[in-house]
């Protein structure tokens, strides 16, 4: 009979022993802030962690520049079986102009952490229920471009079975309900002339802009109180006397599930459009990137991570704190039964701010964040052994994603 405590003793243990690399790990990659797409710092640190150990296939630019993979197992079985494969993934991507201000290096720290600690816990057991593999994956570039979506598409997930991260916060929960998120590029193409002299040969591509921003903020109005949407102004001309031919705005459309966004994409491209009739220009309205959905709830995965996480200390609120956020984790949570709980890391610092940049980096955080880790492999360390617990793991991925068709 597999002894599950006592694999979850053994990963620890191997946590603790490995504190120091963790931390230098998640350091080195905090002081060298690397945008979405460019994490070459953060890439090679992460695949010379991995292959330093013989027993790790580890395999750089997976699919995608900055992403790599790393692979353990299967332990036992032969050609042919059933090889159960879980997964850990590893952000690493800094926001511009104040690093990691998400703590991203942090989540890269998780996953390593964990994915080494289950390894400590799967090697020499012969009596698991079947054969189990470790994948860990480098997914890039999650603040701007949405790596795993491209990921998905390339087939990266394809025989993953369980997915595992988490996510720095201000406080521990088992599960906080991220929102979809899509982004909309609007390019307004006008006609310069002197501002001056000869207005009216002009076509004022900033009006159409500024229009369009104004029709958002009255529609807010009429939104559901969920929703959310959101922008700038990236470009409004180059000099006060020459009426702009070029105008852009970037905006985000948030709403509690995916589903709901086309309406809010509906409403506001009749914005759009309107403020180029509005003012006789041309408008282009892209979407530069994939939608990111909502997260699925997995209440099987919540519930044992909350029980690994009380054993360690972690305390759980009974009532979590909003959150509004995304993540392109939501569109793994659609393909693969998984969780991405959130850690504090000892600062009420709110992420995305200069302080939580600092908090990221902090000694301080260490605990926090391997504490995280040891609950998350343990958390894997019982579905593994428990061939009912992966079938109540993946009953309720199925009862989620009904759910949301409804």
């Amino acid at each position: 009979m597999v002894k599950r405590q006592q694999m979850k003793d053994t990963l620890q243990l191997c946590i603790d022993r490995r504190k120091d690399d963790l931390h230098s790990l998640g350091r080195d990659i905090w002081s060298r802030p690397e945008l979405a797409g460019n994490e070459t710092h953060a890439h090679e640190r992460l695949v010379r962690f991995f292959s330093q150990e013989q027993t790790w296939r580890v395999e750089s630019h997976y699919k995608l520049p900055t992403a790599f993979r790393a692979i353990w197992g299967p332990v036992g079985g032969g050609e042919g079986e059933p090889v159960l494969n879980v997964g850990f993934l590893c952000e690493y991507d800094a926001l511009p102009g104040i690093g990691h201000a998400c703590g991203h290096n942090l989540i890269a720290e998780v996953g390593a952490a964990a994915a080494v600690g289950l390894k400590a816990a799967l090697e020499n057991q012969t009596e698991l229920p079947v054969p189990v593999k470790i994948t860990v994956l480098g997914t890039p570039a999650e603040e701007a471009i949405g790596g795993k979506l491209d990921l998905i598409k390339a087939g990266a997930f394809a025989d993953i079975d369980l997915v595992f991260m988490a996510h720095p916060a201000q406080q521990d929960a088992s599960f906080l309900p991220c929102v979809a998120l899509d982004e909309i590029s609007v390019k307004y193409h006008g006609k310069a002339s002197h501002a001056s002299a000869y207005p009216w040969e002009g076509v004022n591509a900033l009006d159409a802009a500024v229009l369009a921003y104004n029709n958002l903020s009255a529609l807010r109005q009429q939104l559901k109180p969920e929703w959310r949407l959101h922008g700038i102004i990236k470009h409004g001309g180059v000099k006060p006397n020459i009426i702009p031919a070029y105008s852009e705005l970037e905006f985000y459309l948030r709403t509690p599930l995916v589903k709901d966004l086309c309406d809010l994409k509906a409403k506001a491209e009749a914005c759009f459009r309107a403020a180029a009739v509005a003012t006789g220009c041309q408008v282009e309205i892209v979407y530069p990137t994939g939608a990111y959905y909502n997260i699925l709830p997995n209440a099987t995965l919540a519930s044992l991570y909350e029980s690994n996480g009380k054993a360690l200390g972690i305390q759980f609120p009974e009532e979590p704190a909003n959150f509004s956020g995304s993540t392109d984790f939501g569109n793994v949570s659609f393909i693969v039964p998984g969780i991405h709980p959130f850690f504090y890391i000892c600062t009420d610092a709110l992420n995305h701010t200069e302080d939580y940049t600092e908090a990221a980096g902090a000694e301080k955080a260490q605990l926090f964040t391997l504490r995280t880790a040891k609950a998350l492999a343990m958390t894997a360390v019982d579905v593994v052994c428990c061939p009912v617990l992966l079938r109540q793991v993946r009953e309720d991925f199925s009862l989620a994603k009904l759910k949301q068709e409804k």
